[in-house]
C-alpha cells in the first residue's frame, strides 16, 4: 500500500522521519511527531491514519485538527493525491456551511478542518462522532496560539471513543495540556533547536528612518530571486505592499485578514511563478505549500525564537538553500535569541526595477465541483489555445475556479483564443488574473 501511495505522489522513497512515525504508529500508542517545516510531516502522519482506515466501516474514521483554512486544504490535496480510495473532506471558517453540511450526509473516512468549524459541526450534529476512532491534532501548539484550546477542548470531550491520538508540531512543547488526552505517548523527535546551517544569514543594518527604502533596495538587489519578506503585524504587510504598488513592482500579500480566496490565489501566483514577491505575517511561516525559497527577508524581527526558526526554515525547505536577511533600523536591537555573527552587506542608492516573471496566471471560473480536471484544461489551452507545452506552467483546480501558469507574452493571445471556447459541454469565463 505504502509504494502505490508513494507511487500516486511520485516520491521515490520515505525520509527517516516518516519511517520512524510508521514504526512507532505500529506500537499502537498514542504518538507526538515533533519536526521542522518541511520536513514531510503530513504524508508523515497521514500514512499511519491511513493504515488504521477500514473500507467496511462507515462514518468518520478520522479527525485531524489544524490552525489554519491553508493547512485543512493542503492535508485535503495530499490525501486525495494519495489515491487511497477513501473519502476525505475539508471544513473551514469563510467556506459555505451549507455545502460542508450536504458533504457529511455522506460522510468521508477522514475529516480535516479548523477548530472552530469543526465544532460547529460537532455541536449541531452534523456528523456521527461515535465512529471517529483517530484523531490528529496538526501544528498543535500553532492552535493553540491562535485561541482553539476551548474548540479543541469540546470537540475532544465529545470523541468518546478514540483509541489512538497524535500531536504534530514544529515547536517542542514542555508540557501535553491534560485537556488532548493522550497517555504514555511515543515521541518522535527531529527538531533541532538551531537555524538550519543551509540558511546563511545577512544583517543589513539601516540607520535613520529608511527602512521602506532599504528593503526595496533589497529587494530590487535580489530580484530574481523567490522572496517572503516578513512583518509581524498587518499594516505593515499593507504599507510595504503600497510602496512596491507605488514602485510598479509586481508582488502579492498574505495574512489572516484576507478573504479566504485572495489568500489562496496569493499562494498559487507564488508557487507557479507569476509573482516572485510575497510580502506576509508569520501565518506563512509553517504549514503551507509554498515553493522553495531564495530568500527571506524580516523587515520586522520576529518575536521569539521559535518564530525565527520557522521563518528562516522556509530557505531551507527539503534540502533547499537560501539567505536570510534582518533589515534593521537604529532603534532595533537583535534579540538575543540570534546567536549568529552576520555580515553585513552594502546596499547601493539605485538597482534598476526587477522584471516582471515570464508567467502570468490564467483564471478559469470552473473547478472540481464542475467537473472540471487538470487534463480538461491542459487540452484546451493546447488545442484551442495554440499553446505549446514549454508555454503551460502549474494549474491547480480548486472547488468551483481553477488557475493556469501560462507564459506572459502568450496570456493575452491565449484568452482572446479560448474565449468563445468550452469545457465538458460548458462556455466558461476565462480571464487574466489580476
Amino acid at each position: 500500500m505504502i509504494q502505490q501511495v508513494l507511487a500516486n505522489l511520485k516520491i521515490d522513497a520515505l525520509n527517516e522521519m516518516q519511517k520512524a512515525t510508521i514504526d512507532a504508529a505500529a506500537t499502537g500508542n498514542d504518538l507526538i511527531l515533533l519536526s521542522p517545516t518541511g520536513s514531510g510531516k503530513t504524508l508523515g502522519f497521514l500514512l499511519p491514519v491511513l493504515s488504521q482506515l477500514k473500507k467496511e466501516k462507515k462514518g468518520v474514521q478520522a479527525l485531524i485538527l489544524v490552525p489554519s483554512r491553508e493547512l485543512a486544504i493542503q492535508i485535503e490535496t495530499v490525501f486525495k493525491q494519495m489515491g487511497t480510495g477513501f473519502k476525505i473532506n475539508c471544513c473551514y471558517g469563510g467556506h459555505s456551511t451549507r455545502i460542508e453540511k450536504n458533504n457529511l450526509e455522506h460522510p468521508p473516512a477522514v475529516l480535516v478542518g479548523t477548530p472552530g468549524r469543526i465544532a460547529y459541526h460537532v455541536r449541531n450534529s452534523n456528523f456521527d462522532v461515535s465512529a471517529v476512532n483517530m484523531l490528529v491534532l496538526d501544528e498543535f501548539d500553532k492552535s493553540l496560539e491562535f485561541g482553539f484550546k476551548e474548540d479543541m477542548s469540546f470537540i475532544i470531550y465529545e470523541l468518546k471513543n478514540l483509541e489512538r491520538r497524535m500531536l504534530t508540531s514544529a515547536t517542542s512543547m514542555e508540557e501535553i495540556p491534560s485537556f488532548t488526552g493522550v497517555k504514555k505517548p511515543v515521541e518522535i523527535n527531529f527538531l533541532s533547536k538551531t537555524p538550519t546551517k543551509s540558511a546563511g544569514l545577512k544583517l543589513k543594518l539601516v540607520k535613520g528612518k529608511d527602512k521602506l527604502d532599504a528593503l526595496f533596495a533589497l529587494i530590487c538587489k535580489h530580484g530574481e530571486k523567490a522572496t517572503l519578506v516578513f512583518c509581524n503585524h498587518r499594516d505593515a504587510v499593507e504599507r510595504i505592499s503600497q510602496l512596491l504598488r507605488d514602485k510598479g513592482l509586481s508582488h502579492d500579500i498574505f495574512h489572516g485578514g484576507m478573504e479566504q480566496d485572495d489568500r489562496e490565489r496569493a499562494l498559487i501566483k507564488f508557487r507557479n511563478g507569476s509573482h516572485r514577491i510575497l510580502i506576509t505575517t508569520d501565518l506563512a511561516s509553517r504549514g503551507l505549500d509554498i515553493p522553495e525559497i531564495e530568500l527571506v527577508i524580516h523587515y520586522q524581527l520576529p518575536t521569539t525564537e521559535d518564530s525565527y526558526i520557522h521563518r528562516n526554515g522556509r530557505t531551507a525547505r527539503m534540502n533547499a538553500k537560501g539567505t536570510a536577511y534582518l533589515v534593521l533600523s537604529d532603534t532595533d536591537h537583535v534579540p538575543s535569541f540570534i546567536k549568529e555573527n552576520p555580515e553585513s552587506e552594502e546596499l547601493d542608492e539605485q538597482y534598476p526595477l526587477p522584471v516582471n516573471t515570464p508567467w502570468s496566471t490564467l483564471y478559469i471560473a470552473a473547478g472540481k465541483k464542475d467537473k472540471i480536471n487538470k487534463m480538461d484544461i491542459v487540452g484546451m489551452l493546447l488545442q484551442k489555445g495554440k499553446l505549446q507545452k514549454d508555454e503551460l506552467g502549474l494549474i491547480e483546480v480548486l472547488d468551483k475556479s481553477a488557475y493556469a501558469a501560462v507564459k506572459r507574452d502568450k496570456i493575452n493571445k491565449v484568452v482572446q483564443l479560448v474565449k468563445e471556447e468550452k469545457i465538458k459541454g460548458r462556455k466558461i469565463k476565462m480571464a487574466v488574473s489580476e
